[in-house]
C-alpha cells in the first residue's frame, strides 16, 4: 500500500515544494487535484506536464493519480441535457485521462458531487447521460492504461451514486475493465449501512474497489476526529490490498501542512503497530 497525499492540502506551495514537503513527511505519492495546476488543466502543454513529472521524480515521490476532476473549468456536468456543456465535459475528462497517464498516475477519482447532481423529475434521463459519459471516459482510460474510479459520496453532497453498491451496479452495466469504484471513508461513514471495515471486507474481494480515501467523517485528517483507522488498515492488510491510500482531509487543523504531517505520523504509527 502506498500512502498518498491529496495535493490541495498543500495548495499554498508550488508543485515542486508540494512534492518535496510530502516526501519529507514520508508520503509515497501525491494524488493531484487538477484545479491546483491550471484553470484548464486538461489543456496543459506537454512541456509543462513533463516539468511536473520531473518535479515529482526529483523529490523521490510518485504521482498516484488525479481527483476532484470537474471543478475547473466552471460549468461542467455529467448529467446535464445541454449538449454544449456535455461536449465540454467530455473534452475535459478525455484530457484529464491523458494527463493522468502522462504524469505516471494509475487512476482518476470521479467525485465532483456538484457536477453530477440530477435534475428533479428528470433523474432517469440524467443517469442515462452520466452513464454514456462514463462509458466513453472508461474507453479512453482503457486505451491510456489508467483506471477511472466512480466515487460514492454522501447524500448531503450529491443525489447520484451514494453507496458502493450503487457504483458497482454502474460498473457492471458499463463492463469496462478501466471503470471501477472506491471507498471514501468519510462518505462511507455518512452513507453506508455498515461500518467501513465491514464494507471493505465485503467489497474488496469482488475486485471492484480500486482505491481508498482515508478521512474522518468530520472532514478532519485521519486520527484528528472520532473515527478510528486501525480497524480499516487491519482489514486492508488482511485482504492483501495493494492499492493506494489517499489522504483527503477537508478541514485543516492547524493548517494544510500541519494536517498532512499529523496524518502521516498517525497512519505510519498504526501501520507499524499492525506489522
Amino acid at each position: 500500500m502506498r500512502l498518498c497525499l491529496c495535493n490541495e492540502v498543500l495548495r499554498p506551495f508550488d508543485f515542486a515544494r508540494q512534492c518535496t514537503f510530502a516526501a519529507e513527511l514520508g508520503y509515497d505519492a501525491l494524488e493531484v487535484a487538477p484545479f491546483t495546476l491550471a484553470t484548464e488543466p486538461h489543456r496543459l502543454p506537454p512541456g509543462e506536464v513533463a516539468a511536473l513529472r520531473r518535479s515529482a521524480q526529483g523529490a523521490g515521490i510518485a504521482v498516484s493519480g488525479l481527483h476532484w476532476l470537474l471543478l475547473t473549468p466552471p460549468g461542467l456536468s455529467l448529467t446535464t441535457p445541454d449538449p454544449q456543456v456535455r461536449a465540454k465535459t467530455r473534452e475535459v475528462l478525455s484530457g484529464l485521462v491523458q494527463l493522468c497517464a502522462d504524469l505516471g498516475g494509475r487512476y482518476l477519482v470521479l467525485g465532483s458531487p456538484a457536477q453530477r447532481r440530477l435534475e428533479p423529475r428528470r433523474e432517469a434521463e440524467g443517469r442515462a447521460r452520466a452513464m454514456e459519459l462514463l462509458a466513453e471516459t472508461a474507453a479512453g482510460a482503457e486505451e491510456a492504461g489508467v483506471i477511472v474510479c466512480l466515487e460514492p459520496l454522501a447524500p448531503v453532497e450529491t443525489d447520484f451514486v451514494n453507496t458502493v453498491a450503487e457504483a458497482a451496479e454502474i460498473v457492471h452495466a458499463i463492463g469496462s475493465p478501466a471503470l471501477r469504484t472506491m471507498v471514501d471513508c468519510r462518505a462511507a461513514a455518512l452513507a453506508e449501512a455498515e461500518p467501513v471495515p465491514e464494507l471493505l471486507r465485503r467489497w474488496l474481494p469482488t475486485g471492484l474497489v480500486a482505491h481508498v480515501h482515508l478521512n474522518d467523517r468530520s472532514g478532519l485528517a485521519p486520527g484528528q476526529g472520532e473515527d478510528r483507522f486501525g480497524p480499516v488498515l487491519a482489514v486492508l492488510r488482511e485482504l492483501d490490498y495493494a492499492g493506494d491510500l489517499g489522504i483527503e482531509p477537508f478541514t485543516y487543523r492547524p493548517d494544510g501542512p500541519g494536517a498532512a504531517a499529523f496524518a502521516a505520523g498517525y497512519l505510519r504509527g498504526l501501520s507499524e503497530m499492525l506489522s
